[in-house]
C-alpha cells in the first residue's frame, strides 16, 4: 500500500511531535549512511559494470545524474525521478534500491523541515509519460543507464551533504 505525500508527511510530522528531537548530524548522518548503501547496492548489480556510464538511450534525457544537486529540494525532486523509474523497470535488482530512496526522501524531509525549508508538496513527474516506449524497446541498457547515473547523483548528494545544501 502506498500513501501519499499528505499521509507521509502527517506520518513524519506525528513522529517530529512525540519523538524527541534528534540532533541534526544524527539525521544527516543517517543520510550519508544509507545515500551509501544505496551506492554500494548498485554496485553490486554486476551488469551495471559491463556498459559505460556514457551510454544514451533515447528517451531518457529528463533523467538527472549529469550535474551536482544544489539543494535539498532538487535533491528529493531528484530521487522521486529515480524512484518512479525505478518502479517501472521489471528487473527485481531495483526493488530494495526503489525503497531505499523513499526512506532517502524521508530523510532529506526531516534535514529540510530542520532548516526551515518548504516542502515540496507536489512532483513534477510528466516527463515519465512517454517511459512505457523506453521499456520496451530497450529495458536492459535503460536499467544500466537510470542504475549509472542514479550513483552519480548519489555520489554528488553525499559531497553537497558535507556543506550543508540550502532549501
Amino acid at each position: 500500500m502506498h500513501c501519499g505525500p499528505l499521509c507521509r508527511l502527517l506520518w513524519l510530522w506525528l513522529c517530529l511531535f512525540y519523538a524527541k528531537a534528534l540532533p541534526i548530524q544524527k539525521v544527516q548522518g543517517d543520510t550519508k549512511a544509507l545515500i551509501k548503501t544505496i551506492v554500494a547496492r548498485i554496485n553490486d548489480i554486476s551488469h551495471t559494470q559491463s556498459v559505460s556510464s556514457k551510454q544514451r538511450v533515447t528517451g531518457l534525457d529528463f533523467i538527472p545524474g549529469l550535474h551536482p544537486v544544489p539543494s535539498l529540494s532538487k535533491m528529493e525532486q531528484t530521487l522521486a525521478i529515480y524512484q518512479q523509474v525505478l518502479i517501472n523497470l521489471p528487473s527485481k535488482n531495483v526493488i530494495q534500491i526503489s525503497n531505499d530512496l523513499e526512506n532517502l526522501q524521508e530523510l532529506l524531509h526531516v534535514l529540510a523541515f530542520s532548516n526551515n525549508c518548504p516542502l515540496s508538496q507536489t512532483r513534477d513527474l510528466k516527463n515519465l509519460e512517454g517511459l512505457g516506449g523506453v521499456l520496451e524497446a530497450s529495458v536492459y541498457s535503460t536499467e544500466v543507464v537510470v542504475l549509472n547515473r542514479l550513483r552519480q547523483s548519489l555520489q554528488g548528494m553525499l559531497q553537497q551533504l558535507d556543506y550543508s545544501p540550502k532549501c
